[in-house]
């Protein structure tokens, strides 16, 4: 772990490829339980519980596997950064339970629209013309997955919303913890966290699962950990300006799946949504991107 990762841009892009089948996996699964096809439906904090509990697990076995170096843990920020992924993973899990996956996972990819408005306010940096354009468009896209013209904005749409304005606001955390501490320790302790505020949350909601929806949360906590871990060491091979196009495959595994397992076929707003959205992050990226090589 103290050694960095061999630049392989090959490799770069099949881990960010299998990070999105994994993220999209979660999302699934958590449809399935918050639904009831496994059971009867479990509350959203409770797979959000699930999620850390199983990726602590998971993250944890490796590192009493692999023995890596620890730093200086920033607790402050640790903490902050948790609580937003808390809430925006919660209410990501809620939105699918009311609409497609494809469009839930669409407007998730609002979130580094979020971060670069939360990155003016909280770290100072200005905004040019083309990262505006870019959330314009992204926003654009995110206004006609909402349907405001259908007599009542989807509940869902507002959940997903809410998940991506808090993961963008997590973003700027990351942002910061990045500079301070290794990725597998800021897995590690991020997940720890997770835990402990998921498991206070959880108490006076927690329900007996079925053997099926204990699957499937130990699911979401596995492919969330190795979602994680597939991405860090994508970013970590490759430029951002390479891997992070191919990370909107997520709407494509999530599109499938849903086909898949639920019959559910995106119709014509759907795609134009979420191509105008995947436009405007995707130029939102490239202008990062540069501004990152100056």
């Amino acid at each position: 772990m103290d050694d960095l990762p061999t630049p392989n841009p090959r490799l770069a892009m099949a881990l960010m490829i299998c990070a999105t089948a994994f993220i999209a996996a979660t999302t699934l699964l958590a449809k399935a339980i918050g639904t009831g096809a496994l059971g009867a439906p479990l509350h959203p904090i409770q797979i959000t519980h699930a999620r850390f509990l199983f990726a602590a697990l998971t993250l944890g076995s490796a590192a009493l596997l692999m023995r890596p170096h620890f730093g200086p843990v920033h607790l402050k920020l640790h903490v902050l950064r948790t609580t937003c992924g808390a809430v925006g993973v919660t209410l990501m899990f809620a939105s699918v339970a009311f609409i497609p996956l494809s469009d839930a996972t669409a407007i998730s990819f609002l979130n580094p629209v979020f971060a670069m408005i939360f990155a003016i306010f909280l770290l100072g940096e200005k905004v040019g013309p083309v990262r505006w354009s870019a959330a314009g468009i992204a926003m654009i896209g995110a206004l006609i997955l909402l349907r405001p013209g259908s007599g009542a904005i989807a509940p869902g749409a507002l959940l997903a919303l809410g998940a991506a304005l808090m993961l963008g606001l997590e973003v700027i955390f990351i942002k910061r913890l990045s500079r301070r501490e290794r990725p597998f320790q800021i897995l590690l302790v991020n997940n720890a966290i997770g835990l402990i505020i998921a498991t206070l949350a959880v108490l006076t909601l927690w329900e007996p699962p079925s053997l099926h929806q204990w699957i499937a949360l130990a699911g979401i906590g596995v492919f969330m950990a190795l979602a994680q871990t597939c991405f860090l060491n994508s970013v970590a091979r490759a430029d951002a300006s390479f891997v992070v196009p191919f990370s909107y495959a997520t709407l494509l595994f999530a599109a499938a799946y849903d086909a898949m397992i639920f019959n559910v076929i995106p119709g014509a707003t759907s795609f134009l949504g979420a191509g105008i959205i995947i436009a405007g992050a995707a130029l939102l990226a490239w202008r990062e991107a540069r501004i990152a090589k100056v």
